[in-house]
């Protein structure tokens, strides 16, 4: 067979039992490859975190946008930001994936090196999944991770008024390389741009800092997936808290401002609202954490306001 003709051949051609075995060599595990994976004893004194979430073709990614590595990575890092907001370390991963049997071989097996790429970012490991045939592709992934010592998980209700407010991570951007994808499409969306474009279709997370932001005395976390200000509002709610924010902090930067521009958007609308960054967003008494910068406060409003007054954007993504 030659190269060009390998890369045409699809899922549905080579059947579920091939299809996992392209999964498995692409992100190959130790614990992968049986009925179930079986998982060390978590240390002592210690317990499980879990989660899960879906990528959609259309919804959440688009092929022609992003590539499949991308995909991968998009999906282990909306997951596993999840683990690091409950202050837990992400141990490994599940995969479910539901594909149009026409979907091409390579186009899966180079998705599976993305999530292994970034697994592998964290000391964790692809350990298992489900294949099966759908009309659109789907990629679902169960993330695992473990909570040590006696301190509690971060939740979102122990923010407490006088507290500051800390980010680790890009606000704004992955909104921003989504409103670029649509207007000009991945070829058309100017070189120096490129990084947002990037931070929508591959975002990143910096590993252990959720750890490290509970072992600093934090005190509830989230992740920006679905706009700063509702994410916010969340742990505003949940603590019966205000969250008043520095214009400064928070402010669009030279890329923010020239995306802005170029498609006649205010920037601070994917600043607010733009959700899907997955910045680790939390409170905490003491100075911010290694790695965190100091975005507010935490006050007895009841609300989330910048700079005392209501926000100019305060919608976020609604899953339905």
């Amino acid at each position: 067979m030659n190269p060009s003709s390998h890369l045409e051949v699809t899922v549905g051609e080579i059947g579920e039992k091939a299809v996992i075995a392209e999964i498995v060599g692409a992100a190959p595990s130790t614990r992968n490859g049986d009925d179930a994976a079986v998982l060390s004893h978590a240390s002592p004194n210690s317990r499980t975190v879990a989660t899960t979430d879906m990528l959609i073709e259309g919804r959440h990614f688009r092929r022609d946008w992003s590539t499949p590595e991308e995909v991968g990575k998009k999906a282990i890092t909306a997951n596993f930001a999840d683990i690091e907001a409950m202050g837990a370390r992400p141990i490994s991963a599940l995969l479910a994936l539901a594909a149009p049997p026409d979907l091409p071989v390579e186009f899966l097996r180079r998705l599976a090196m993305g999530i292994d790429e970034s697994v592998s970012e964290f000391a964790a490991e692809l350990v298992g999944g489900d294949v099966t045939q759908s009309e659109r592709l789907v990629v679902s992934v169960a993330a695992i991770g473990e909570l040590g010592g006696n301190r509690p998980a971060l939740t979102l209700d122990r923010a407490r008024a006088g507290q500051k407010v800390v980010a680790n991570g890009l606000i704004g951007h992955s909104a921003a390389g989504y409103a670029l994808l649509e207007r000009f499409g991945r070829a058309g969306v100017p070189e120096h741009l490129d990084p947002l474009v990037e931070a929508h279709c591959a975002p990143t997370l910096s590993a252990g800092r959720g750890v490290v932001a509970r072992s600093a005395g934090v005190t509830s976390m989230t992740d920006n997936s679905d706009g700063l200000v509702v994410d916010l509002g969340a742990i505003a709610r949940a603590s019966q808290v205000g969250i008043d924010l520095e214009k400064d902090a928070i402010a669009p930067g030279p890329l923010l401002i020239e995306a802005g521009e170029l498609l006649d958007v205010d920037p601070w609308s994917w600043v607010l609202s733009g959700g899907e960054d997955h910045t680790l967003l939390a409170t905490t008494s003491g100075p911010a954490p290694s790695g965190f910068r100091t975005i507010g406060k935490v006050t007895r409003s009841r609300e989330v306001t910048v700079a005392g007054e209501k926000p100019a954007h305060v919608t976020g993504w609604e899953s339905f």
